[in-house]
Formats: C-alpha cells, sequence, structure tokens
C-alpha cells in the first residue's frame, strides 16, 4: 500500500516547496552530508529504523545522482546518526527481562525491561517516520510494514515454529497444557497475544498459572500493532494540517501524539486500579510510553547536549531503572502510575547525549560488550523464555544453579547465531527487497499460516490423547481406587498398599485438575467479597463457610463434594494470595489495599450470616505487616487469632489446616521423565516449620487444627507422589484428585467441631 496516493495534492506540494532538488545541510556531530531530498545518510542506523548501508557519494550534486526507486522511501530524509547508548540501552533492557525470568527473586523487578523497550521503539520509529513525512509529505506505509516484517518476522516465526514442534512432544509438553499452548503459539503468529492473554486474565507479574513457551510474545504483538497504529495516526496529523489547519505538520504531529499519550497514560492509571491483570497487556494501556519516546525524537531541545546536564540525566536514568529492577515485584501495580518510573528513566538515557567523557553514560553503555547484547538483544528475548519453561522437562537436565547458568549461556549461543545467520541475511534478501513491498507482506503471510498450521498439527497429534485424559480424569474423581491418595497413610490396613509405578492423574495431565467456578475467585488488586453458595438449599442445612486465599480455593471442589454428600450449605470467599487475616499484608501500595478491603467486606458479610462452622486455609509463606510486633510470624499469628475471634467470639467453631509443601517448579516437569523417588524434594527446602496457621490454633477454644505433613513428607524429603496419587498441579496447589483423598478428615474435622 502507497499512501502517497491517499495525500492531497496540496500536501505533496507543501514537502516539495519546502525541500528544492539541491538542498543539502552538513548536520554538526554527524559523520557526514545529509541529503534532506533524496534522504541520504553516511550514519549506519543499527538502532534505528532499517538502514542501508555502503558508500553513498555524499559530494555529488543532487541533480547528477540517479533517482531512488518510487517503490522505496527515504527513511534518513531528516538527521539521524547511530546512537551507540540507544543500543547499550537496548541491553540494559534484555538483560533485566532475563535475568527476572531466570531468577525472579532476585531480580523482582526486571519485568520492566519491556517497558524499556517500549520508549526505545517510540523514540526510534518516530524518528524514523517524521523524517519521511518532512521529505516527502507522506509515508510509503507498504516500504514502511515490509521493512518491519523482514526485520522482525523471520527470528520470530523461526521460534514460534521450535514451540510448534515442541508442542507435539508428551515429553516436552503437558497433555493438559497443549490447548492454552497451540492457542498462544497462533495468537503470538498473527501478534494478537496481548489481547488473548488480556482476554483470559493472565496473571504475568504473579506467575499465575502454567504459562506457555510464547507468552512473552505478548509485548511483541503490542509492539506490531504500535507500527500499524502510530504511522497512521502521524498521517492523519499531517493531513489535518495541510488540509484544515494550514499549519505546521511536525507542531501538529507532536500535538497529535502528545494527547494520544497523555489519554493513555490516564487510562493505564485508571484501568491498572479497576482490572490490573487485562491492563498490563492491553495496547491503549501502554501507547503512552511509545509516546515519551516519541517526545524526544519530535522535540531537538529534549535531546540534551550540556555535558554536566548530560551526565546527571544518563547517570540519573540508570540509577532509575536499577532502583526499579530491585525495588519493584509482582505487587507493585503495574503499569499504572508506576510505570512512570522505567519509562521516564529510559527516556533520560536516550535524552542525555553528550559524549565527550569516557565516564559518562553514552561512552560506558557504548563499550562493546553492551553493544554486543544490544545487537542480540531481539533473538535473546526471543529464546530465553521456551528454553526456561521447556528445560526441567528435559530429561537429566535439573534446576541446579549450574543448570540455569549454562542454560543461559545456551541462550546468548542461540541468539548470535539467529541474528548472524536468520536476522541479518534475510533483512537484506534481494528475492524481497528488489520486489514491491506487497511481495514480502504476501510471503510473511504465507510464513505465518505455516507457523499457524504446525500448531495446529501439534493438537491434531495429540488431541485423543487429551481426549482420553479428559475421560480418565473425570472417572478417577468419582471412583478412586481403595487406600488411594492421602488414605494409604491416614487409613488403618492401607499401610502396605503399593501402587507400583502408577500415578494419577498422569503428570502431563495434572495441570488440569483443579477446581473450576473461577468465578469466586478473586485476583490482584479487586477487592470485591464474591460469595459463592453450594450445596444443599434447605433451611434447616448446616451452613458452612469456606474463606482464604488460593491454598483454600485449591479446596473448593473437594467441599462441594462434602456438602453435597452431608446436606449442608457451602458459602466461600476467596481472594487471591490474601489470607483470612486481620493483619495487614507488608506488600504496599494497591494489591496491599484491595486485600484488606475485601477483608473488612467478607467480614461484614459473614457478620451478617450465621454458620456452623468456618473453614480456612492459607499459603505460609505470605508475607505480613511486622508493625508493633517482634517478627512477621508474630503478626502474622495474631492477626490470624484475631479474624478467627470474630467467630468463635459468637460460638462459631474454626477447622484449618496446615499449610502443604511448597516447590520451587512443578513437580510434574520432573515426573514425566524421571521415576518419582527421583523427584523428592529436601523437607528444608519445601516445607515451612513454622506455620503461623500452627501457631496461631496452638491453645484456641472452638479452633480446630489439621496437619496432613506427614501425609506429604517423611523427617527428611517430601514426596510429589503419595499412595498412586498426583499431589501438585503446579509448584504449590494440590490437584483435586488428591483434594478429595483429604475428604474423610476434613468431614470428620467439621462433624466434631460442630458438635462442640
Amino acid at each position: 500500500m502507497n499512501a502517497n496516493a491517499t495525500q492531497p495534492a496540496a500536501f505533496r506540494k507543501q514537502a516539495e516547496a519546502r525541500l528544492t532538488p539541491a538542498e543539502t545541510r552538513v548536520v554538526p556531530g554527524s559523520r557526514g552530508v545529509v541529503d534532506y531530498r533524496r534522504g541520504v545518510h553516511s550514519a549506519d542506523s543499527r538502532s534505528g529504523a532499517d538502514s542501508r548501508s555502503g558508500p553513498q557519494n555524499l559530494g555529488e550534486p543532487v541533480a547528477t545522482r540517479p533517482r531512488l526507486r518510487s517503490d522505496r522511501s527515504p527513511e534518513h530524509a531528516e538527521p539521524s546518526r547511530f546512537l551507540p547508548h540507544v543500543q547499550g540501552l537496548r541491553a540494559i533492557a534484555v538483560l533485566f527481562v532475563v535475568l527476572y525470568h531466570f531468577w525472579p527473586a532476585r531480580l523482582p523487578g526486571g519485568y520492566v525491561g519491556v517497558d524499556i523497550f517500549f520508549v526505545i521503539s517510540g523514540f526510534l520509529i518516530t524518528g524514523h517516520l517524521m523524517r519521511e513525512l518532512t521529505a516527502t509529505g507522506t509515508v510509503k506505509l507498504g516500504q514502511f510494514w515490509a521493512r518491519r516484517a523482514r526485520r522482525l518476522l523471520p527470528a520470530s516465526l523461526l521460534v514460534l515454529l521450535v514451540c510448534a514442534l515442541v508442542a507435539m512432544s508428551p515429553y516436552l509438553t503437558p497433555t493438559s497444557a497443549l490447548p492454552n499452548e497451540v492457542q498462544e503459539i497462533v495468537a503470538s503468529t498473527f501478534y494478537v497475544q496481548n489481547w488473548f492473554l488480556a482476554f483470559t486474565s493472565a496473571d504475568y507479574l504473579n506467575h499465575g498459572g502454567e504459562p506457555t513457551t510464547v507468552q512473552h510474545y505478548w509485548s511483541l504483538s503490542l509492539e506490531e500493532q504500535f507500527y500499524v497504529v502510530w504511522p497512521l495516526l502521524m498521517l492523519l496529523a499531517a493531513w489535518v494540517a495541510v488540509k484544515w489547519i494550514r499549519g505546521n505538520v511536525r507542531r501538529t504531529v507532536l500535538i497529535t501524539l502528545g494527547a494520544v499519550s497523555v489519554a493513555s497514560f490516564v487510562f493505564c492509571v485508571v484501568f491498572t486500579l479497576t482490572n490490573p491483570a487485562p491492563a498490563y497487556f492491553v495496547t491503549f494501556t501502554r501507547m503512552w510510553q511509545f509516546g515519551v519516546g516519541a517526545m524526544i525524537a519530535l522535540v531537538p531541545m529534549l535531546r540534551v547536549r550540556n555535558r554536566w546536564l548530560s551526565f546527571v540525566l544518563g547517570w540519573g536514568g540508570v540509577l532509575v531503572l536499577l532502583f526499579v529492577a530491585f525495588r519493584f515485584d509482582g505487587q507493585t501495580p503495574f503499569p499504572g502510575y508506576m510505570a512512570a518510573l522505567p519509562t521516564l528513566g529510559a527516556a533520560a538515557i536516550i535524552a542525555a547525549s553528550n559524549t565527550e567523557r569516557w565516564w559518562y553514560p553514552t561512552r560506558v553503555l557504548s563499550l562493546r560488550p553492551a553493544q554486543f547484547i544490544g545487537d542480540i538483544s531481539y533473538s535473546l528475548y526471543l529464546w530465553h523464555w521456551p528454553l526456561i519453561v521447556i528445560a526441567p522437562s528435559v530429561p537429566f537436565w535439573g534446576l541446579t544453579i549450574y543448570h540455569r547458568v549454562a542454560l543461559l549461556g545456551i541462550c546468548f549461543v542461540l541468539a548470535w547465531l539467529t541474528k548472524r545467520f536468520v536476522e541479518d541475511p534475510t533483512r537484506s534478501w534481494k528475492v524481497l527487497t528488489s520486489r514491491p513491498a506487497k511481495v514480502t507482506l504476501w510471503t510473511s503471510l504465507a510464513a505465518m499460516l505455516v507457523v499457524a498450521l504446525t500448531a495446529g498439527g501439534a493438537w491434531a497429534v495429540n488431541a485423543t490423547t487429551y481426549r482420553d485424559g479428559v475421560t480418565t480424569l473425570a472417572q478417577l474423581r468419582e471412583d478412586p481406587p481403595d487406600c488411594f491418595g492421602a488414605a494409604s497413610v491416614l487409613e488403618p490396613g492401607c499401610e502396605t498398599t503399593d501402587f507400583g509405578d502408577s500415578i494419577l492423574p498422569a503428570p502431563g495431565f495434572a495441570g488440569v485438575d483443579r477446581p473450576g467456578d473461577e468465578q469466586c475467585f478473586i485476583q490482584l488488586n479487586d477487592s470485591r467479597a464474591q460469595q459463592c453458595d453450594f450445596g444443599s438449599d434447605a433451611p434447616d442445612a448446616p451452613r458452612i463457610a469456606l474463606v482464604g486465599d488460593s491454598h483454600a480455593f485449591q479446596l473448593l471442589s473437594t467441599m462441594q463434594r462434602i456438602a453435597d454428600a452431608e446436606g449442608w450449605h457451602l458459602t466461600t470467599y476467596f481472594k487471591g494470595a490474601c489470607p483470612w487475616n486481620a493483619t495487614p499484608l507488608s506488600t504496599p501500595g494497591a494489591f496491599g489495599d484491595a486485600c484488606s478491603d475485601w477483608r473488612a467486606g467478607v467480614q461484614e458479610s459473614l457478620d451478617a450470616q450465621e454458620f456452623d462452622a468456618v473453614f480456612t486455609a492459607a499459603i505460609a509463606t505470605t508475607p505480613y505487616s511486622s508493625a508493633g510486633y517482634g517478627s512477621s510470624y508474630d503478626a502474622a499469628v495474631a492477626g490470624y487469632r484475631e479474624a478467627w475471634s470474630t467467630m468463635t467470639d459468637r460460638g462459631i467453631p474454626v477447622v484449618t489446616v496446615v499449610d502443604n509443601p511448597v516447590w520451587e517448579t512443578d513437580p510434574n516437569k520432573c515426573l514425566r521423565t524421571r521415576d518419582a523417588t527421583e523427584c523428592n524434594g529436601a523437607r528444608a527446602d519445601v516445607l515451612v516449620d513454622n506455620d503461623p496457621l500452627r501457631g496461631a490454633a496452638d491453645g484456641q477454644d472452638l479452633v480446630t487444627l489439621l496437619d496432613f505433613t506427614d501425609v506429604y513428607c517423611d523427617d527428611e524429603v517430601c514426596a510429589p507422589v503419595v499412595g498412586g496419587a498426583n499431589i501438585y498441579r503446579d509448584q504449590d496447589h494440590l490437584t483435586v484428585t488428591f483434594a478429595d483423598s483429604l475428604a474423610p478428615q476434613i468431614t470428620g474435622a467439621l462433624r466434631e467441631a460442630m458438635t462442640r
């Protein structure tokens, strides 16, 4: 598509009048002559939009030079030069993301690396488009999009193709994850992954659910959408400037993009407060970050040349980025207003332009190691996450620090190979560059269809296995074997039962063995005290409440079965990472406030109803504020007792349970390739011995404590499989199948509590 055809003649004539054929200028600080009419520049723009390199005969009069091909746009029609420190900033961005994914506890805010990329893209692409718009009065959209496709799609589709092939293997991809894996590969192929994740309420920062190998493509999808929308906005602004207000094109573009950015920022702040999970992925919540980079490209005054101001601005930006990388975490309300810190930090580094001294950030970020990482940053981003997801399922591959470091090295090698043999060659592939833009675009579409069909093939190969797994799981829940699961330890006469190598549900299918009724589970910054009711509706039915975080929610299906069998009425209240406790979380900001608000709403609802017993559970590692207490543990114990007293003071008994072990990674990844005994975890590593629930229940009237620690663990190790039952569906949540095997003990405890 050639946007030139859509522009009024007056617009084109105005551009031509500004730029006479002989107009050239030597730009201070540049390495050659810039020809505004021809768009020739001597700099190698590795960090910017695609540029052509090689001798340019810059001293030759314009009239004697051959015409540019009509299907190519003068992408450097204004001063532009390679900015090494921007390439170094790419290195910071990709290292933040990669190290965050490898060691999230060490760099909890490393996810801001993608925000840095957004600012860089806004700066480079806006400058590129503005140069072309100034020189020709238009932007050749077809050529622009074709260059983007040649730059980005080959490496991207290669990694997606590998992920699709991996999805075919039940050894590397759990069968239970196959539907999501295939859907997300297809969504990533057509660059709508961010919207898919937004609509499915994925929780990126808190690692909710089981992430696929392509979850990180959400940011690439968002950038591609930016590449589509941004030039259209600039063209619209330029058309309005010429057609309606007879104004300066640059100023009108600046005002338009500024207005869009302000509106996007306001929307980002509001939407993050109201719907934080989708807000992380939605395109318009991120557009302002591209806009910040665009402002630096459009306003020359923002590119600081003063040496001391440049020094302070550059290093100040670096310090801001380091601060957020180490201080932000999964509970930070993000993007929201907090995203302004990494965004402005990245913008400050870009704006710092003075390179006079070796200790200036512009020079330090220009060192060869930073340039190398910046060069391979795109491929490194593409490869690192699939390898992290796949590696634990590879036979004989462990999770030690040595394995992680080795895997990190493999990521760098793959990134360099992809850059050297895929990215660079295809960008200048004459089969495409010597033909009209539509050839590149149609070729790209064909390649995308090949990847999508391969992903569909992964589903076709494993569809029968998936359907069989669903059937087997349903049968297992309805009719479990004798002495199955916890019964093998807790039931008399079951001690000698041997299930051999049997593991149910199968390690490749445990991920779907979870409670339904997800609408009852409140997440993130949502503070609604959502009440759900199950079981008997008889007026005289005993009333049971189930309250807590995701470790209470994991018992929902089991409690529903108990309520149906016993003729009880079950009322539930759940919120992720927010136990029923009166002590505030140590997590600051919107998430901690939402937890406090949810608790207040739940307490109000509990106070307004009559219950015969309340059951509660919580993860033992929840961080509590220790203000006013000797430790976070003491604060948690006191908070549980205060919350429970609102029931026990009314004569309503409380039943609780010591938390189950929490693993570093999903044990099923080990179980798919190794013997179950090889997948045991050291008790000291996976079990919290001083669970505050145990301390809170000690010596309390009308409080019953269930402790299944001896089911999960012996004196030294904890097992992922007990009595033939697969205990975990992920790193810390029980399968419904195993939770059901605890039903007799839970039922007995509730019966006894209600008879006190």
